[in-house]
C-alpha cells in the first residue's frame, strides 16, 4: 500500500549496490537463542530447529478491525503466516493490548504464525505525518506482558518501511537503536526490519549496512524485510538482492511485494516467487483486501471466493501458497517423517447451480495425521487449474459464466505437504440465466496493442436499456488461455477462460443511453481471439 508512493528507482533503472561483508561469512547466533523462532545459520527455524519458511499475506487489521475472519481465509487457502498491520496511535487509531491479544490468540487458533507490525513509521523522513522508530519500539514495549510467552508464534516487525527517499542512510543508526531498546526491555522474539527508501532500498542502504546492524542484536536472531514493488522489474535486480542476502549468511525475506502493474512500472512477481522458492525465503503479498486502490487486493470485498486475478496467481499460481506453503511445526505441521498421502477424496458433485456460482460437496479424505485442506481444480483436456481451496469438504464457486460447462476435481492435502491422488470428475453446466428486467446492453471489445506474450484491451459497455445499470456484473469467456493480469474501470475474477469483472467505485453505474470503459493488459499465447459473447446482470449483449 505505502510502497506504491514514491519510486525513484524506477526513473534509475537499477538498484544501488551495497556491501554486506565477506561471502564467507555466516550469521551465527553469537548469544542465547530465542526460546521460539530463531535464527540459525542465516535461517528462520522453529524452537525445535526446524527450518520455517514464511508463505502468506499482509492483512490491514488496524483500518478493518471487524474482519477477522479473514485469518481464517487465508489459512484455508494455504498461507502459514499472516503479516498483520497495528497501529501505535501516533497516525491512526491504536491498537490496544486486548486488541493485539485477540489478534494472537486468532493467528494461533487458525495456525498461522502472526508478524506483527507498527504501519505508522512508513515514510519517515519524507512524510510529515510518519512516526519514529523509537516510538515504535515503546508500543512495543507497552505490549511486553502480552507478547512475552509466545515467541513460538509472534514476530515483531518493529516499524513498516520506516525511513522514505529523504535522506535514507539515517535509517541504520535509528534501526539499531530500537533494536537494542527492545532487547535490553527482554524481548527474546525475533525481531524483523524493514528498508528504507520505501522499504525498497533502492540505493542499497540496507544492503550496504545489513551486517552492521545484524550485529547490534545480542540474541543474532534478526531478520531483514525487503518489500518488492516497481523498482524489482527485471530478474536480475531481484536475484542480485536476494542472493547478496543469502550469500552473506544474512536472513531476509520479501515481507511485502505487488504483481499488477502500475504507474511506476511492472514488478516481476514471476522472478520474486520463483526466487524465493529456489532459495528457501519467506514472501508475504500485499494485500488480503481493502486497499484504497483495489489493484492491489488478492480478495475482492474480503471474500475468499473471489479471488482476483492477483489472488489467483499468488494462491494457487506457480510457486504459489497452495503448491509451496508448510504449515509450522509447533502447530503439528510440516513433520518430516510424514510421508502418507492422504486418501482420495470422493467424487465432487454439485448443488445450488446458478448462471454465475454452485457449491461443490465430496466425501472428505483419511489420513495418518491429519487432512489439513483440499484444492479444488478445474479440468480442461490434460490441463488442471486450482480455482479454490477449503478448509472443510464443501466450498462455493463464484464467477461462473452462465450456459458453461465445467469439469472440477479436488485433491487433499496434510500439514507435512502431502497430496492426495485426484478426484474423479464432475462435469456441471451452470444455468442459462433469465437476465434482468429494463437491461439492455452492447459491449464493444478491441484489441488495444500487442507484443510477445501479451496484449492490451478495451471493453465499452453501453446501456441500452431503459433503465439505469446499477452494480453491474460483466461475464464473457477466452478461447485461447488468456489471462487477465491488471484491470482499470473494473475488478476481474478469471476461473480458467471464464472472466467475471465487477465495476470500480466511478464505473458502477451506467446510465441509460451511456457508457462505461474498462481496459486491460493481459498475458497470451500464440492466438489471441476476442471473446464473442458477453452479459451484463446476466443478459445477453449485443457486440459492437
Amino acid at each position: 500500500m505505502a510502497a506504491l508512493l514514491t519510486r525513484l528507482a524506477t526513473l534509475l533503472g537499477l538498484v544501488a549496490l551495497g556491501v554486506l561483508g565477506p561471502a564467507t561469512a555466516h550469521a551465527q547466533s553469537p548469544g542465547a537463542l530465542a526460546t521460539g523462532l530463531h535464527i540459525s545459520d542465516g535461517r528462520l527455524v522453529e524452537g525445535n530447529g526446524n527450518d520455517f519458511i514464511m508463505r502468506g499475506v499482509n492483512h490491514a487489521h488496524t483500518w478493518y478491525p471487524g474482519e477477522t475472519r479473514s485469518l481464517a481465509d487465508v489459512k484455508a487457502l494455504g498461507a502459514n503466516t499472516v503479516r498483520v498491520v497495528l497501529s501505535n496511535g501516533h497516525r491512526w487509531t491504536r491498537n490496544s493490548a486486548a486488541d493485539v491479544a485477540a489478534v494472537v490468540a486468532q493467528c494461533k487458533a487458525n495456525r498461522l504464525i502472526c508478524v506483527l507490525e507498527v504501519h505508522d513509521t512508513t515514510g519517515y523522513g519524507e512524510d510529515a505525518a510518519a512516526g519514529t522508530l523509537d516510538q515504535a519500539a515503546d508500543y512495543w514495549i507497552g505490549l511486553k506482558d502480552v507478547l512475552v510467552g509466545e515467541e513460538n508464534y509472534v514476530i515483531v516487525n518493529i516499524g513498516n518501511e520506516p525511513w522514505g527517499n529523504t535522506n535514507p542512510a539515517g535509517w541504520t543508526d535509528p534501526t539499531i537503536a530500537a533494536i537494542k531498546k527492545l532487547r535490553n526491555a527482554g524481548f527474546e522474539h525475533t525481531i524483523m526490519v524493514d528498508a528504507p527508501n520505501w522499504g525498497q532500498d533502492w540505493q542499497g542502504v540496507m544492503r550496504a549496512n545489513a551486517r552492521s546492524v545484524y550485529d547490534a542484536d545480542t540474541t543474532g536472531n534478526l531478520i531483514f524485510s525487503i518489500h518488492m514493488y516497481s523498482v524489482y522489474d527485471t530478474a536480475q535486480e531481484i536475484t542480485d538482492y536476494l542472493n547478496a542476502f543469502v550469500n552473506a549468511g544474512l536472513p531476509i525475506l520479501i515481507g511485502e511485494f505487488g504483481g499488477p502493474p502500475d504507474q511506476w512500472g511492472d514488478p516481476d512477481e514471476n522472478t520474486m516467487m520463483a526466487t524465493a522458492q529456489q532459495l528457501g525465503l519467506g514472501y508475504l503479498a500485499w494485500s488480503w483486501s481493502g486497499n484504497t486502490d483495489p489493484i492491489l487486493d488478492l480478495s475482492i470485498g474480503f471474500d475468499p471466493n473471489r479471488l482476483s486475478s492477483w489472488g489467483q496467481r499468488i494462491f494457487n499460481g506457480a510457486n504459489g501458497i497452495a503448491q509451496t506453503s508448510r504449515e509450522a511445526t509447533v502447530f503439528g505441521g510440516g513433520n518430516p517423517g510424514d510421508t502418507q498421502a492422504p486418501t482420495t477424496p470422493g467424487t465432487p458433485t454439485a448443488s445450488a447451480v446458478t448462471a454465475t456460482s454452485l457449491t461443490l460437496n465430496w466425501t472428505a479424505a483419511t489420513d495418518n495425521v491429519g487432512v489439513t485442506g483440499y484444492d479444488v481444480v478445474r479440468v480442461s483436456g490434460g490441463s488442471e487449474t486450482t480455482v479454490a481451496a477449503s478448509t472443510t469438504n464443501t466450498v462455493v464457486l463464484t464467477g461462473l459464466t452462465a450456459d458453461t460447462t465445467y469439469t472440477f476435481a479436488v485433491y487433499a492435502r496434510d500439514a507435512a505437504g502431502n497430496r492426495s491422488a485426484r478426484s474423479a470428475t464432475v462435469n456441471v453446466t451452470t444455468d442459462e440465466g433469465g437476465g434482468t428486467p429494463g437491461v439492455g446492453c452492447s459491449v464493444g471489445y478491441r484489441v488495444v496493442g500487442e507484443w510477445p506474450g501479451g496484449f492490451q484491451g478495451e471493453m465499452t459497455i453501453r446501456n441500452t436499456g431503459t433503465t439505469a445499470i446499477s452494480g453491474w456484473t460483466l461475464a464473457f469467456a477466452f478461447a485461447n488461455g488468456q489471462t487477465v493480469t491488471n484491470m482499470w474501470g473494473g475488478i476481474p475474477t478469471q476461473s480458467g477462460g471464464a472472466v467475471s469483472v465487477t465495476p470500480a467505485s466511478y464505473t458502477a453505474t451506467i446510465p441509460v443511453a451511456g457508457s462505461v470503459t474498462v481496459g486491460f493488459t493481459g498475458s497470451k499465447g500464440a492466438t489471441n481471439t476476442a471473446p464473442t459473447a458477453f452479459r451484463v446482470n446476466g443478459t445477453t449483449c449485443a457486440t459492437t
